[in-house]
């Protein structure tokens, strides 16, 4: 690894953190090497590169904690931190010697070609790509942006539980927002591709893949009609991604919410909080995925936790310190921004499990209804469950048909209520990628979940009335009535939308 410490020399940096007492103290070493390109406005607009180095060290006594951080990676700089922090936690508890041994990683997250081997130039080609490609599909097209990212991190972690860890962390993503117009009416299209991968992340799809998924969204949006409101069923697509599961349950599940009396879910384990369809699942060993992990951010080994089994609530997700307050053991979700923040629960690779059924069968069996393939923005309380989200990309399904296109809808409800009311769960599992924000920082994460429909949801819409409306058609959305359609929606095969 980078750091030129060794054991012998964390351990003495462990004792003066644990000087006046304590019950636990930890060294988290970082050197983050990261590589962005922005385009815009047809040209590239930005190109960063830098590294950043830095330590924090930790002191946990009893229900307080003590954090301090430096960019002098020396003994002397880790010293003078460990000191800072031995004044922050004391306690009456004595000291024990501290033994090292490192821990070997449970899952193999190597990559096939390393950023840091690849040119510059073959980055911004890739960028440039996308850029060209989005804006020749039509003339519509207004704005474009791209963005490409990687990141190498290298950590050392060590503890006063012995525990030693080295471990390298490969990440790239590759977006593309699209900005389309026509006449007064505008609207936007967005594609994303990550995981802990390196540059064969282009292996997976080309980047004229991305850009035509974002501008055929942006475009369609221009025809689809105002989404009508009311309570409907809503079919969530495989595509639309885990937005759902890791909004409206997931922060819900993290330890430290539940221990502040800040989950809709404490209090509530062993008990049925879901439609025995749902499995809810986090896992950091998912080879691949953006929130994949061979240790945590304390050293704690990745795992899969089933949090919520068949509607069961099972387990929530634990870092050391919330932890210790149960008298258990972390599940592998103590995780940080970097070096200058404290480790907290976070999700990883959070999903519902895939269940049984043919994903279309799902939607001819839905009488009138929303099918949602792409989720936007949204927030949720976690104290109660109550959520509201935007829908990128939605049509309204009319006798098990996809009928036509909507924009502007909105889903609000109920966490804890809306995973009670799935009744169908397909086969199929689709992820999406994101930076999750808690307590002011944001950490890498990805999230899943099958087809499933939900049987009543509240829909909110700029079109009035409700969907089984009869309303007039465009002709560019009259074909998606037919099931090949269907099935290019479910199977990701969009056609391409030109102006009429």
């Amino acid at each position: 690894m980078f750091q030129s410490l060794e054991k012998k020399d964390l351990q003495e940096i462990l004792d003066v953190a644990m000087s006046h007492g304590g019950d636990f103290a930890d060294i988290y070493i970082e050197k983050k090497a990261l590589n962005g390109i922005g385009c815009e406005d047809n040209k590239i607009e930005r190109l960063n590169s830098g590294t950043d180095v830095g330590a924090g060290i930790r002191v946990i006594a009893g229900d307080s904690t003590a954090y301090a951080y430096t960019n002098d990676v020396s003994f002397e700089g880790l010293a003078h931190a460990a000191k800072v922090a031995s004044h922050g936690a004391r306690s009456e508890k004595v000291r024990q010697s501290i033994d090292l041994t490192k821990a070997l990683a449970p899952v193999d997250l190597s990559v096939q070609l390393r950023p840091d081997e690849v040119a510059i130039e073959k980055k911004v080609e890739k960028v440039l790509e996308a850029n060209k490609h989005a804006r020749k599909i039509d003339d519509r097209v207004k704005q474009v942006t791209v963005g490409y990212g990687d990141v190498i991190q290298q950590v050392t972690i060590a503890n006063s539980e012995g525990v030693y860890v080295e471990d390298e962390r490969i990440r790239s993503r590759f977006i593309v927002h699209a900005v389309a117009a026509d006449g007064t009416l505008i609207q936007t299209g967005y594609e994303a591709l990550g995981g802990t991968v390196g540059f064969e992340i282009f292996e997976e799809q080309a980047p004229e893949e991305i850009a035509q998924k974002a501008v055929d969204r942006a475009l369609l949006m221009l025809q689809a009609k105002p989404a009508p409101s009311g309570t409907m069923a809503v079919v969530m697509a495989a595509e639309a991604g885990g937005t759902m599961v890791h909004e409206a349950c997931g922060h819900g599940l993290e330890a430290d919410l539940v221990q502040k009396g800040l989950s809709v879910y404490g209090g509530k384990k062993g008990q049925q909080v879901a439609s025995p369809l749902v499995t809810v699942i986090d896992d950091g060993t998912i080879k691949g995925k953006y929130g994949a992990l061979r240790f945590d951010d304390e050293g704690t080994r990745g795992q899969r936790n089933v949090l919520i089994e068949k509607g069961e609530l099972r387990d929530f997700m634990y870092d050391r310190f919330t932890a210790s307050k149960d008298n258990r053991e972390s599940t592998g979700n103590g995780r940080r921004e970097s070096y200058q923040h404290k480790p907290v629960p976070r999700m990883t690779n959070t999903l519902i499990a895939a269940g049984d059924e043919d994903p279309e069968k799902i939607i001819k069996d839905t009488k009138q209804g929303l099918l949602v393939m792409k989720m936007g923005g949204g927030q949720v309380n976690t104290t109660n469950g109550d959520f509201v989200f935007d829908v990128a990309e939605g049509y309204i399904i009319e006798d098990g048909e996809v009928a036509y296109a909507v924009r502007g809808a909105t889903l609000t409800g109920n966490g804890p209520e809306v995973l009670r009311k799935v009744d169908r769960v397909g086969s199929d599992l689709g992820y999406a990628i994101g930076t999750c924000g808690k307590d002011g920082q944001g950490v890498p994460v990805s999230d899943a979940q099958p087809t499933m429909r939900i049987t009543s949801l509240i829909v909110g819409g700029t079109g009035g009335g409700d969907a089984t409306e009869e309303q007039s058609e465009p002709e560019a959305n009259k074909k998606s009535k037919s099931t090949s359609h269907l099935q290019e929606l479910l199977h990701n095969k969009r056609p391409q939308i030109r102006r009429l």
